[in-house]
């Protein structure tokens, strides 16, 4: 199976997903047999039908933080996947303010969709979680919900980092390293500034020191629609000298083509392909490695056998030759004494 990261909505703070400039609704990943719903917000399950994703596919549902653009319909999600908890189906993964609620904000998640799944994980910042062959770090976040976190997958295929949303600090650059992807929230355009949200400024300054293969900005507020997601892009790919794409609502991308272990393998294929050829069009030229030296006594080997094939063929021309002048002078003889 294709992976793919789909991208149901891209809409960040309440001016755009309230009144629906941009849907929203999360990002879907599938890789390996397995289908990750992250931040299932408002009209998840609409925009997950538009855009050919089965819920009851799901493997693994998970919220980053508790505000409603990333939660609201987290339970409906756990619905559709467990028909309800007729059949307990997949994994919840959550920060701890989403599972079990802090001072002044209940859990998101209540004891019956709990009970709906195989499992329910609380993780915090710097904790890890394996699902078969997919494992889960939760990275630090910068915002007003203080448990919130980021995440970066490893899959067989490709690594991705999800900054989720936080404010910016040289301090979590580190994290966000050796990803083949990294998926940014921006919410302000270049020349804002936020504690719990990034701009394009802060982009710029993630994406050009972790130098991933491939940079997506999404979660875009008021300003960023009124920037252009696009234009501002652009503007970072320049600086940065990274390939950064704007998402769209509904926009599907194959991760395996930004994965650097399946860009290496395929660099490992290829020459040997072209030293293949040229070893069959150049035959017998000198080569600096020792299957060169190898080459050459096989050369050698074969020119041996061809040496004594030669002599034997000769001397069984000779034979020939010999039997066949011995039989020319029996017939002469026979000739004579007839005669």
């Amino acid at each position: 199976m294709v992976s793919k990261i789909i991208f149901l909505g891209t809409a960040g703070d309440s001016f755009v997903y309230g009144r629906q400039v941009r849907n929203s609704g999360g990002i879907v990943i599938k890789t390996g047999g397995y289908q990750l719903f992250i931040d299932p917000g408002p009209g998840a399950l609409l925009r997950a039908k538009i855009c050919g994703v089965n819920p009851r596919e799901t493997t693994v549902v998970i919220a980053t933080h508790c505000h409603t653009n990333h939660v609201s319909e987290l339970n409906a999600v756990i619905g559709a996947m467990s028909y309800n908890g007729l059949d307990r189906l997949g994994v919840v993964i959550a920060n701890k303010t989403v599972v079990e609620g802090i001072e002044g904000n209940i859990p998101v998640l209540p004891e019956f969709h709990k009970k709906c799944v195989e499992r329910v994980i609380s993780l915090k910042e710097g904790k890890k979680v394996g699902i078969e062959n997919i494992e889960i770090h939760a990275l630090k976040a910068i915002h007003d919900d203080p448990e919130a976190i980021g995440l970066k997958l490893f899959t067989p295929d490709f690594v991705m980092c999800y900054t989720g949303d936080t404010g910016y600090n040289k301090d979590l650059i580190e994290q966000y390293r050796q990803c083949d992807i990294l998926v940014l929230n921006i919410v302000h355009a270049s020349g804002e500034k936020s504690d719990i949200n990034l701009s394009s400024d802060d982009a710029v300054r993630i994406i050009s020191a972790v130098k991933p293969q491939l940079a997506i900005i999404t979660h875009f507020g008021k300003s960023m629609i009124k920037a252009d997601p696009m234009m501002e892009a652009r503007k970072i790919q320049k600086k940065t000298g990274v390939q950064v794409i704007a998402a769209n609502d509904g926009m599907v991308l194959s991760p395996n083509y930004y994965s650097a272990e399946m860009k290496q393998k395929r660099l490992n294929f290829y020459p040997a392909g072209a030293k293949q050829d040229e070893k069959e069009e150049k035959g017998s030229e000198k080569a600096e490695d020792t299957s060169g030296d190898n080459s050459k006594d096989k050369e050698k080997e074969a020119g041996e056998e061809m040496e004594s094939y030669e002599e034997d063929h000769i001397s069984k021309e000779k034979q020939s030759l010999l039997l066949k002048n011995g039989n020319n002078g029996d017939k002469a003889n026979n000739q004579e004494k007839l005669g």
